[in-house]
């Protein structure tokens, strides 16, 4: 079975060649190609050369969704903690004033 290798294949497998992670034959089958196609052997050798990690990765909506419901409730968990501290302070304060000023014992 021959299946003609396309450049949408060979985009396919550039980030797995690019990170080591292909057989010979596959990384090979990469090379002959990037020989073949100098425009996507540039962009191979820039992308080589980049931090993969500043490469932005597009969230589906539901992803973004989920980050978003994710955040929020952290932020509303968040603030209720705090909250519910400056609440305690307050009235310990009030405690310790009624205590030590006013006197009630």
């Amino acid at each position: 079975m021959n299946m003609e290798v396309t450049r949408n294949v060979i985009l396919d497998l550039l980030p797995l060649y690019l990170a080591g992670e292909t057989s010979v034959d596959t990384a090979a089958l990469v090379e002959n190609y990037l020989k073949a196609d100098p425009e996507l052997a540039r962009l191979a050798q820039h992308v080589a050369r980049t931090d993969l990690a500043e490469i932005p990765v597009p969230l589906s909506k539901e992803a973004a969704m989920e980050t978003y419901v994710k955040a929020t409730q952290q932020m509303i968990f968040r603030t209720l903690a705090w909250s519910a501290l400056a609440v305690v302070a307050v009235l310990g304060i009030i405690v310790l004033v009624l205590y030590f000023v006013v006197g009630l014992r």
